[in-house]
């Protein structure tokens, strides 16, 4: 791979860069107190707009968590069903035709138990059925990258949207607090055809 020559204004930017570094020296430690303030931010703005050849807009700060929580997803998350209905379901006044505990699976083991145990409810024509997948356990040790609790809570909406179940389901919501909560889902089922 051949290099390329620095454009002019790349060695200007190069320039302005080593007349402010220094030598460093192996022997002395390092103390803040002395060492070099900061290079002033509008010298750094106009060194990458002669880079760039235009100015540089400015970045938004970004929240840390791009995905919104799977409570916010399915709240809204549009409502496939009678209105009527959907009321009654979210004050956990229709009781599940069935019921599946997912507690303490592996998701390779939950998933294809989840997804026999809709289609079995769909084929015998059942309208709705609770999902309890639990609430998680905190496991965030505290490193670099978050990690979420409660793995089956966030991916069993994920499979009941995919094929073969979303031709199954007509909706998803968190069920209500005398039918578990936030560690269950009522599944309403698609009519059979």
């Amino acid at each position: 791979m051949r290099r390329r020559r620095l454009a002019p204004e790349e060695v200007a930017l190069w320039q302005q860069v080593a007349e402010r570094t220094e030598r460093l020296n192996q022997t002395r430690s390092f103390d803040p107190d002395t060492a070099l303030p900061a290079p002033p931010a509008p010298a750094l703005r106009k060194a990458k707009s002669v880079i760039m050849g235009k100015p540089q807009p400015k970045l938004k700060a970004r929240p840390n968590d791009l995905i919104p929580a799977i409570d916010d997803q399915i709240r809204k998350s549009p409502v496939a069903m009678d209105q009527k209905s959907f009321g009654k379901l979210k004050r956990g006044k229709i009781k599940p035709e069935g019921r599946i505990d997912l507690h303490g699976m592996t998701l390779d083991r939950a998933h294809p138990t989840l997804t026999r145990f809709i289609l079995s409810a769909h084929a015998d024509g059942k309208r709705l059925v609770l999902v309890i997948t639990g609430k998680g356990k905190q496991r965030d040790e505290g490193g670099p990258i978050p990690v979420r609790h409660g793995v089956l809570r966030h991916q069993v909406p994920q499979w009941l949207k995919m094929p073969p179940l979303s031709s199954a389901v007509l909706q998803i919501a968190q069920a209500h607090i005398s039918h578990g909560g936030g560690g269950a889902y009522y599944v309403y089922l698609r009519r059979q055809r």
